[in-house]
């Protein structure tokens, strides 16, 4: 395998609407996605869809959502390491003027132990800090073999704090700036506390502030998306982290910065696309994306 992502799997259902109905009302969306979800899982596909299609372990029920799943994953050639749920997970996703609010349904009540993988030829480990266990075997076991671990810091979980002790790449989010009580410049410098080679803070419109290997703050200002074109900002995060991820293993001698900038023109293509699948960017849509869009001010 080139790489090994492991996370949750939820299939999205994105939907353009108003207001959400209440009591006994009906309302018609004025458009709607079906597409697979999932932090690491969006992430791999993403990878897959640039050019180098990583191995992926996530949650697998034994029902018909799941079958959907993996006729998507063999669409991109997507290899799944399933780990048994009774239930597949959903999300219900409600893009609005560039936020988005999302009702979530979740089985992870994993009924197997960490399946065993080989990880011959394997160049990168990326996690979200789903399956726990699975996230702290691997990573302890690519920090041995030398193998670059990522990690998308979307929130705090149980063993975030552990995990990171293991990660050379943590791009994290403000809401586990909120969740720890930090600013984005104390988190950073946490991070490198904790022995990440590279640490950051995705901050939306206001851009990418990270932390270099030598310990110097960093910031990359996001690319102005003009307002009336932003449809579903839902999984840009995921794209800016599977695109790293992949830019990285494509050309893994350039700066992070480079790779840094590849991902953020990647997820400025996908918030003007409405679910996760159809925002996925090819490495042509990522070029033109950055002709296209100047930095924001």
């Amino acid at each position: 395998m080139d790489a090994l992502f492991i996370g949750q799997t939820y299939i999205d259902v994105t939907f353009l609407i108003d207001a959400i109905p209440t009591g006994d009302e009906k309302v018609v969306a004025r458009d709607y996605a079906v597409s697979f979800g999932g932090n690491a899982v969006s992430a791999a596909f993403c990878c897959a869809k640039l050019g180098i299609v990583p191995d992926l372990m996530t949650s697998l029920a034994d029902d018909w959502l799941a079958r959907m799943f993996l006729d998507m994953a063999s669409k991109y050639g997507v290899p799944v390491h399933g780990r048994k749920v009774r239930e597949s997970s959903l999300s219900f996703v409600m893009p609005s003027h560039g936020m988005r609010a999302i009702i979530r349904c979740r089985d992870d009540d994993y009924l197997h132990p960490v399946p065993p993988l080989d990880l011959t030829g394997c160049r990168a480990l990326h996690l979200d800090g789903h399956q726990g266990d699975a996230a702290i075997h691997y990573a302890k076991l690519c920090r041995q073999a030398d193998i670059l671990t990522s990690l998308d810091g979307g929130g705090l979980r149980a063993n975030t704090l552990e995990l990171l002790e293991f990660i050379d790449v943590a791009i994290c989010s403000q809401r586990l700036c909120e969740q720890l009580g930090m600013t984005p410049t104390a988190l950073c410098q946490f991070l490198r506390q904790k022995g990440c080679r590279i640490g950051g803070v995705t901050m939306g419109e206001h851009g990418l502030l990270w932390i270099d290997e030598k310990g110097n703050m960093r910031t990359l200002p996001a690319l102005a998306v003009p307002k009336d074109e932003v449809i579903d900002t839902n999984g840009a995060g995921d794209i800016f982290h599977g695109a790293y991820v992949y830019s990285y293993l494509a050309a893994p001698r350039d700066s992070w910065e480079t790779h840094f900038r590849f991902a953020r023109a990647a997820s400025a293509h996908s918030v003007r696309y409405l679910g996760i699948e159809a925002s996925l960017p090819t490495r042509a849509d990522i070029a033109a994306a950055e002709r296209a869009f100047k930095e924001a001010a």
